[in-house]
């Protein structure tokens, strides 16, 4: 194929750029919106956790009124004596909510791996990169037809007007 005819990738001709550059805007609009929607749906899923963002389990644990709960009937368990009914229910109630506490975290942390930091990531590092690299292609579009009008304009010029 020849050059400027080819627009099956992975080479794409001169036509084959200046197409690409001529969706551009519909495809920048896009690329804004899921950098909006990813923001605004990391912000929320954020806001959602219970736990500190960030944190290890331990620390997450500690803040967790889910664990402050478990502790609470554990230490009534021990004040009434695994003898009594009540001793007993307020232990298992305590090791349930303990459970379930952990339960949480490890979802929790797992959210914020496996979803929340690749929409972070989305958002602020890779949609941003894939704008950047477009502004950079049309740039190096608008480069390359500038020097082929000029080589084209020379060759021009050396044909009608050629040295003697």
């Amino acid at each position: 194929a020849q050059l400027g005819t080819d627009t099956s990738c992975p080479h794409l001709g001169t036509q084959g750029l200046r197409r690409l550059l001529w969706i551009q805007p519909s495809v920048e609009k896009r690329l804004e919106l899921v950098k909006q929607v990813s923001h605004s749906t990391h912000k929320k899923l954020t806001a959602c956790l219970q736990g500190q963002q960030g944190v290890d389990a331990d620390k997450r644990s500690k803040k967790l009124p889910l664990t402050t709960l478990a502790q609470c009937l554990m230490e009534g368990s021990a004040v009434l004596g695994d003898d009594s009914l009540l001793g007993k229910m307020l232990r298992l109630c305590g090791e349930a909510e303990d459970k379930l506490a952990q339960e949480l975290i490890h979802f929790e942390l797992q959210v914020e791996r496996d979803v929340i930091e690749p929409l972070f990531v989305l958002a602020e590092v890779e949609i941003p990169n894939i704008q950047k690299q477009r502004k950079h292609l049309a740039k190096l579009v608008l480069d390359m037809d500038s020097s082929r009008t000029r080589t084209s304009s020379r060759l021009t010029c050396t044909i009608l007007w050629p040295k003697k």
